[in-house]
């Protein structure tokens, strides 16, 4: 068995990129310090990094244990917290990430059927791409993953569910009001665009719409992957984009941004969260995902 003191200071370590950094941040010797590694890598049977002038430089294996580490370092910085807060009565701590258009869609119905339950909760929410995401769930920073689903299986650690489905709609501002309802992709091209970025499942899904009109990818187009920035400039100017229509429901609903159906639009957008495949979750993420089932 492991020494988990020990396995803490590796983590130091790697957070501090020294020996004498990693003394400084728990507050004891540099000797101290060393010799904590030493037992470690001795009941490991392995080296965990090579010192250089700089600092240190992990092997193989000290880069397999760092996941290990951070994964025991989350662990213990949520513990304390949680007990606290069911002796209050409340939820948590609990953290989740997400692309920004997933969260929109999906997390405000789970905090709105949680909050209905009167209980405080403690819920921390990031912003991240799809692949930092999965690094994230690995290494025990987030719990649950807000992400777009059934593009693609998920890493062979991880599961994902789908709890909502939203149809894809060019969003339009004020300037194109004489636009119909509903028209041709096609008809759209030569529009100035704002387009995602990222080289996500979101932006997948959005080429996916241009390929199967046969049309490429717009030349006169913003890269942009804020959903914030997107709809300020698609509602300030004559530029154009493709969200789920949930994405933009707020701007719909007061009529400065317009949703036009796609014909093209074959597919709904699917939205859900990704899990680690082997982790036990904690009763608020437990809670959260019971919520989203019964109140999809």
């Amino acid at each position: 068995m492991i020494d988990p003191r020990g396995l803490m200071t590796f983590h130091r370590v790697c957070e501090a990129g020294t020996i004498s950094g990693a003394a400084r941040m728990l507050n004891i010797s540099q000797p101290s310090v060393s010799s904590a590694i030493a037992a470690l890598e001795k009941r490991l049977g392995a080296r965990l990094f090579e010192r250089s002038r700089t600092g240190i430089v992990l092997t193989a294996e000290g880069e397999a244990l760092k996941v290990r580490a951070q994964m025991l370092h989350n662990l213990m910085r949520d513990a304390q917290t949680e007990i606290d807060n069911v002796s209050k009565g409340a939820w948590g701590p609990l953290r989740v990430g997400g692309t920004p258009g997933a969260l929109v869609s999906l997390l405000p119905l789970a905090v709105q059927a949680m909050d209905a339950q009167g209980a405080a909760t403690a819920l921390h929410v990031i912003e991240r791409p799809d692949g930092t995401l999965n690094d994230m769930l690995r290494n025990g920073e987030i719990e649950l993953a807000f992400v777009t689903t059934e593009i693609e299986e998920p890493p062979v650690d991880l599961v994902e569910a789908t709890f909502t489905r939203d149809p894809f709609t060019l969003i339009v501002g004020r300037l194109h009001d004489d636009l119909p309802d509903r028209m041709a992709l096609r008809d759209a091209a030569q529009m100035p665009w704002v387009l995602p970025e990222a080289q996500g499942a979101f932006r997948r899904q959005v080429d996916a719409l241009f390929i199967s009109a046969g049309l490429a990818t717009p030349r006169n187009v913003v890269r942009c992957d804020s959903l914030l920035t997107t709809k300020a400039i698609v509602r300030s100017t004559a530029r154009v984009t493709i969200l789920p229509r949930e994405v933009s429901s707020a701007e719909l609903s007061i009529g400065v941004l317009r949703a036009i159906a796609l014909e093209e639009a074959g597919f709904d957008r699917c939205v859900g969260i990704r899990r680690h495949k082997e982790r036990m979750l904690s009763p608020m993420a437990r809670r959260l995902i019971e919520q989203l089932a019964v109140n999809p």
